[in-house]
């Protein structure tokens, strides 16, 4: 028996606990005790997850791609550090150089019979 109870100490400790806390705060209080703690257990994950999701979002909009030779930075520097060209120009001068009808799509309208 002392064997046992050295053996057992922690579920001996849970299991007193437990019979202690039921009588006192009732069956309703351990079970929403248990249900917010198996709450927290899927939120953390959760929350953890959308908070990666939002960085990588942000980290992907600082992202810019040189035009004129295709080398990838980040938004920090205005200038191309494989070619030297600069960013700010290249996306300023290509957004004003374009013509409306290369932006647009002309649709015809046909009859359906």
């Amino acid at each position: 028996m002392n064997y046992f109870l050295k053996a057992n100490k922690n579920l001996l400790t849970f299991s007193l606990i437990i019979l202690i806390v039921i009588p006192i705060f009732g069956f309703n209080f351990f079970i929403s005790f248990v249900g917010n703690i198996l709450l927290l257990l899927f939120l953390v994950p959760l929350l953890l997850l959308v908070l990666v999701f939002v960085g990588f979002n942000s980290y992907k909009s600082k992202i810019n791609t040189c035009t004129n030779c295709g080398a990838i930075s980040l938004g920090l520097s205005e200038t191309c550090m494989s070619c030297g060209a600069d960013l700010e120009n290249i996306s300023n001068k290509n957004q004003l150089n374009k013509k409306p009808f290369e932006s647009t799509i002309e649709v015809e309208a046909e009859e359906i019979k």
